[in-house]
């Protein structure tokens, strides 16, 4: 019963870990799309006198977003093992 207790206990924390990364990826993600947003709408993309070419935050906003989809893809692994997690046992 001990070992599956210390079993449980090193899972849950991995789980976490799995989690919180998954989370913090979609963070980041979400923060870069915003950050790419603002560069592409700004005055000095519009007048030209941008120091970058609207190209480079166009291509960052697009791995942003699929940052924050894979991280979605961490969060709902992580959700899944707890579901199995507390179903074997409860």
């Amino acid at each position: 019963m001990r070992q599956n207790q210390a079993f449980f206990e090193v899972t849950i924390v991995m789980i976490s870990s799995a989690f919180q990364s998954g989370l913090s990826g979609i963070a980041a993600g979400m923060n870069g799309v915003s950050r790419n947003a603002a560069e592409i709408a700004s005055s000095a993309q519009m007048n030209g006198t941008a120091t970058r070419d609207v190209s480079a935050p166009l291509v960052e906003q697009t791995q942003n977003v699929r940052l924050a989809e894979s991280s979605t893809k961490v969060v709902a692994a992580a959700d899944g093992m707890i579901g199995t997690l507390i179903d074997e046992f409860a």
